[in-house]
């Protein structure tokens, strides 16, 4: 029987088969094209510096080979007051850290510490119970503003701010939270950086709407503690030429682009502006005044504005650089330096700050952990130059914030910090006898 020939057209029920038989093959072409099944690919060996290989910046983390005598100091000669520390960001509320702490301030002879994270409005009394229900003679407090209020975050025009009356209800709740044991205001860096109008430009520093809470603040001798803008670099590119490119690559969101923000130079301006306009208030210029690359400015400041003085929080590796530039400037201005930490930090992160005021070794260390390169710088002072400026600096402190500082914050029954206040050094420690 001769072999049954199939149609140039398929019959329906073969059509199936010839369309899986296509598919099976076409699958499998490249599989056979390819031969054996292929290795999963190499992987890149990290570069870490190692048997030749590059270095990641971010990977580096030198170990000093100088050996110098050095003064190491594990506790403040005198007993300090730590101007600058934000328990309520830091300890979310811990009562176990709270106390951990406490016990840190006191290996380390740290006789106070101002918190500065407690907000005016109906939160402030919770936050004065997490800290001075066991410990009230340990902590003094500075409240900030509730800008926004009741508003949506992301609808300036309901923002509390934007009221008539908004200023005039910030000077009564800082006239409250006085009576309530609070020492001072404090505005941080979105203030020129962060707030918006409702037509979505920046809120100014120096806007002639605020002047009744400055005016206030200087009545009610309450001081103002200012973050106003960032380091230097911050504002310029993140390219091969910006200092802090290691620490920027890793948080982009910490730089202000000059089509974004308004430039460093211009907020400082501004700052420098409200300082001039309200002589009856005392301002402190956070992380020394926010220009520590530039200490022959922040001293024309000082003499330009005798209600201004500054602290040095977060700001070690940049003075740590300039190490005779910074002894001249801290020995000159010692009245007018505050010693402020940017804390809590992890345990013993105090020790630095306190070699570094207090001991005259100059021996330039890096520091690692994959942060970028700084370098911190130990110095000596004169003791009879300290006790000299000691009493010179509580005087004008308090002179210049009219009622001083409460040692003990207690609602019921406040008194005056005594006129021993104590320093290291010649970064002034202003702290309680």
């Amino acid at each position: 029987m001769p072999d049954r020939v199939f149609p140039l057209r398929p019959r329906p029920w073969q059509r199936g088969t010839i369309w899986t038989l296509g598919l099976l093959l076409a699958a499998a072409a490249p599989l056979s094209a390819q031969g054996p099944a292929s290795e999963p690919p190499a992987v890149e060996p990290a570069l870490d510096g190692r048997e030749g290989r590059e270095l990641l910046l971010r990977n580096f983390r030198p170990e000093a080979m100088l050996r110098v005598e050095q003064t190491l100091l594990t506790r403040a000669r005198f007993p300090v007051v730590d101007i600058h520390t934000h328990f309520g960001f830091r300890l979310h509320g811990s009562r176990e850290a709270l106390e951990d702490f406490v016990a840190l301030m006191d290996r380390n002879h740290i006789a106070m510490c101002v918190s500065l994270d407690a907000r005016l409005g109906p939160e402030l009394h919770e936050y004065l119970e997490y800290l001075w229900k066991e410990h009230a003679n340990r902590f003094l407090v500075f409240a900030h503003i509730d800008w926004q209020g009741a508003g949506a975050a992301e609808d300036p025009a309901s923002w509390d701010c934007q009221r008539p009356e908004f200023a005039r209800n910030v000077a009564r709740q800082l006239a409250e939270a006085k009576e309530r044991g609070v020492s001072g205001l404090k505005l941080f860096k979105q203030f020129g950086l962060g707030y918006r109008n409702p037509d979505g430009s920046l809120i100014a520093i120096d806007d002639p709407r605020w002047n009744p809470i400055w005016t206030a603040c200087g009545e009610l001798g309450l001081p103002i503690i200012i973050h106003t803008a960032d380091p230097a670099a911050f504002f310029r590119p993140i390219d091969e030429k910006n200092e802090r490119w290691e620490e920027l690559s890793r948080h982009p969101d910490w730089s202000f682009p000059a089509d974004r923000f308004p430039s460093r130079e211009a907020l400082l301006a501004a700052r420098n502006r409200v300082i001039a306009r309200h002589p009856g208030t005392t301002f402190l210029g956070a992380h020394m005044a926010n220009n520590s690359e530039n200490l022959a400015e922040v001293a024309e400041w000082l003499e330009k504005y005798p209600n201004l003085y500054v602290e040095p929080a977060s700001r070690i590796g940049e003075l740590g650089r300039q190490p005779y530039t910074a002894r001249k400037f801290l020995i000159k201005y010692a009245d007018r330096i505050l010693f402020g930490t940017d804390g809590p930090w992890p345990g013993g992160s105090s020790k630095p700050k306190t070699n570094t005021s207090r001991t005259a070794r100059r021996n330039f260390r890096p520091r690692g952990s994959g942060k970028s390169t700084a370098f911190t710088c130990r110095r000596e002072y004169s003791a009879s130059s300290t006790m000299r400026t000691q009493r010179r600096s509580f005087r004008a402190w308090r002179r210049n914030s009219r009622s001083g500082a409460r040692a003990i914050p207690n609602r019921n029954a406040p008194h005056r910090a005594s006129p021993a206040a104590a320093y290291s050094s010649c970064v002034i420690h202003w702290g309680a006898s």
